[in-house]
This record gives structure tokens, C-alpha cells and sequence, in this order.
């Protein structure tokens, strides 16, 4: 799809290639994902956080224990070992699909 504004033309991102591209990113550097992208791939997967506001989201998991979902934001960037927790918790849920 295709907009048209001011004269000029913007492509309009298609959402699930947006998180593949975030997938991957997370996947080829954790240590370099912006805590946005990581916020919008865990709503994604996991729903809206069910702690936010404090220096932590929490999202809630279909199991108890690891790997958790809980990230934060550091200065715009999202912490290396909670993109790979993150990252587990969602193969651990596509495992788990039927």
C-alpha cells in the first residue's frame, strides 16, 4: 500500500515485516535493539505488560519461571540479556503452539 502526502509518496510499513526485521535485528545484535522495538515485538507476542510505569515492563507468560519477559529501558536501548531472554521466552512459545 501506498500513500501519497504533500506531493510526496510514502510506502506504509507492513506490520509483520516490521517485526521480522526486529526479529532479526534482536537476533544479529541484542546488544544494539532499541527498547521500542523490543516493547513492540513482547506486546506482540506476550499482550500488553501487565507492570508498567516503574523502571520495568513486565508481560505475562503461559509459565511460570524462565525465561521471563520483564525488560527496561536504557536510554533508549534495550539491555543485551534481556533481548535474549526475550528472544527464548518467544521460541519457547512458538514450541509450545500446536
Amino acid at each position: 500500500m501506498v500513500y501519497l502526502v504533500s506531493g510526496s509518496i510514502i510506502d506504509t510499513i507492513d506490520p509483520m515485516k516490521s517485526l521480522e526485521k526486529s526479529l532479526e535485528q534482536m537476533r544479529r545484535e541484542p546488544a544494539n535493539v532499541r527498547f521500542s522495538a523490543l516493547m513492540q515485538v513482547c506486546e506482540t507476542y506476550f499482550g500488553k505488560p501487565r507492570q508498567q510505569g516503574t523502571s520495568h515492563a513486565i508481560f505475562k507468560t503461559p509459565w511460570p519461571g524462565d525465561p521471563r519477559v520483564n525488560i527496561q529501558n536504557d536510554k533508549g536501548k534495550a539491555k543485551a540479556y534481556q533481548v535474549r531472554q526475550v528472544l527464548l521466552a518467544i521460541q519457547k512459545l512458538e514450541g509450545s503452539k500446536p
